[in-house]
């Protein structure tokens, strides 16, 4: 049986496995469900069609499946999905997606999340990730796998950050971060390729030398978005161990809207 302190405040009609744990003066809604071995601690709010995995901390004062802070919202039946093993800090904020979004905001697992930070509506965020202090992520931004987001950097609404990327503190993106990819700034350009991260993560040397070729035809030698896609995609076959690297970094770049950090 879920272990509940007898101050907080959980609907009976919330589902909560055998060995949650709800610290004092929780608050959680009739449409949470929270998996096995999640801990809220005191004061947390977890309300909305909201589903957390198992294995989570979430910390005093975050405020989980609230409203989207969207004008468009009229109250349509919309959720918030997290995954396994993700820690959630102090006062953070994460919200139900929109109608116009898909109707899902989309928090993956084993994430490492500060305090103060706000996932905003219909956001895909993916895998490993650490997104520390204050990082806000406007509405319908997509977050891959092991990005990195210094404190107090912000994406803008629709942006994406591609897997592997690197963004540094007080980072402004208004365009999309490729893959690999490190930036800094106000508006954020590319710093460079994210080589100690990916070699931390046991990328090999092949490989690094590979995406940096590919970073060098994207960054240093003046071509179109689309000539620099087309260089990077002759690059597979002399590079067979990074070709799913190299044909992902061509696509991310190929289907961007918005442009990509410079």
């Amino acid at each position: 049986m879920a272990s509940v302190h007898p101050t907080a405040l959980v609907d009976p009609r919330a589902e909560l496995a055998d060995d949650v744990q709800i610290g004092p003066y929780v608050v959680v809604g009739p449409q949470v469900r929270i998996g096995a071995g999640t801990t809220i601690a005191s004061h947390a709010v977890v309300s909305g069609r909201t589903t957390i995995g198992s294995g989570n901390r979430i910390f005093s004062h975050a405020v989980i499946g609230g409203l989207p802070q969207d004008k468009k919202y009229a109250g349509e039946d919309t959720e918030l999905a997290i995954g396994d093993g993700n820690t959630i800090r102090e006062f953070c904020t994460f919200n139900i997606g929109t109608a116009q979004g898909g109707g899902v905001t989309r928090f993956g697992s084993d994430n490492w999340v500060m305090a103060y930070v706000h996932v905003a509506h219909d956001c895909r965020v993916g895998d490993h990730c650490i997104l520390a202090n204050a990082v806000t992520l406007g509405g319908h931004v997509e977050v891959g796998d092991w990005v990195i987001l210094g404190g107090l950097a912000a994406a803008h609404q629709f942006v994406r950050i591609g897997s592997h990327a690197m963004a540094g503190g007080g980072s402004i993106l208004v365009q999309d971060l490729p893959p690999f990819v490190i930036c800094n700034g106000n508006p954020a350009s590319a710093h460079g390729l994210n080589s100690e991260g990916l070699k931390r993560r046991g990328f090999s040397a092949e490989a690094i030398a590979s995406l940096r070729r590919a970073y060098k035809a994207l960054y240093k030698e003046a071509l179109t978005a689309t000539a620099a896609c087309d260089r990077i995609e002759q690059m597979v076959d002399q590079s067979p161990a990074s070709a799913a690297d190299l044909r992902a970094l061509a696509e991310f770049v190929r289907t961007s809207t918005r442009g990509i950090v410079r």
